[in-house]
């Protein structure tokens, strides 16, 4: 095999991708903190990343929790353990579906719209006209998007666990006929600070990765409407790919 097919194969191409993600990730982290200096964009990323992402987190928590709270409710009545419903559905959205779901939609609704929105400043040269200008396009533009992105997963992880309780405990309590005071008891007996540490840190370093995929697509797309297009479709589908993985290898460090 030649050294051309080589340097063309798949293994290959995956390793400089994997290396030009990681320096781009240094050359992010060397911009952050002049990018806080600067706390207007921080804000206003904070609002388009998180803010906006509020519905479609909220809605999808309460009805993750509804459908958690009947599924649980069925198995845990075959074995007369309804009164542990609350204990289930906690564990599970604290430590599981919380971060792992709210990254799939973060990265299906802000992802998105931070990769499209720096490929269309590559695509109309605006990035080009700030270097022209001497300001630098990553502490101007990727920095605050990419800091935006990562302070907010943690926070609408929490909202959404914090729904997806409640919606267990509307359809366990209300509809089921769980005693309450059963639910919350055992709940606040069996969840632990570890349990919570665990979903905080996986929703942080779920942040990182979907933050930082959606801002280097978008900073590297090709300058043209096909281009961005594609970069947004890569956005999405490395960004699930990824958190799947780093749950699974998240998942086992802490077990």
């Amino acid at each position: 095999m030649s050294r051309r097919s080589l340097a063309e194969s798949p293994p290959a191409v995956a390793l400089r991708r994997i290396g030009a993600v990681a320096l781009f990730l240094v050359r992010i982290l060397g911009q952050c903190l002049p990018a806080l200096r600067q706390p207007q964009l921080l804000v206003r990323q904070l609002y388009n990343a998180g803010a906006r992402s509020l519905v479609i987190i909220m809605l999808s928590g309460l009805f993750v929790g509804m459908v958690l709270g009947l599924q649980g409710f069925d198995l845990l009545q075959r074995f007369g353990s309804e009164d542990a419903l609350g204990v289930a559905a906690a564990l599970s959205l604290l430590k599981e579906l919380g971060p792992v779901v709210t990254s799939l939609l973060f990265a299906g609704r802000a992802g998105t719209a931070l990769t499209s929105e720096i490929g269309l400043m590559r695509a109309t040269d605006q990035l080009t006209a700030m270097q022209m200008m001497a300001v630098d396009p990553m502490r101007r533009v990727v920095a605050p998007r990419f800091l935006g992105g990562v302070i907010a997963m943690p926070l609408l992880a929490a909202i959404f666990s914090g729904l997806g309780l409640f919606g267990a405990h509307l359809v366990g309590v209300q509809l089921m006929g769980v005693d309450a005071g059963s639910f919350w008891s055992q709940t606040q007996g069996a969840v632990k600070l570890e349990d919570v540490s665990e979903g905080i840190t996986k929703s942080l370093v779920f942040g990182v990765a979907v933050s930082l995929i959606a801002v280097y697509e978008g900073y590297h797309a090709t300058p043209t409407a096909e281009g961005v297009g594609l970069a947004t479709t890569r956005t999405v589908v490395a960004s699930s790919v990824l958190t799947l993985l780093l749950d699974y290898v998240l998942t086992a460090m802490f077990l």
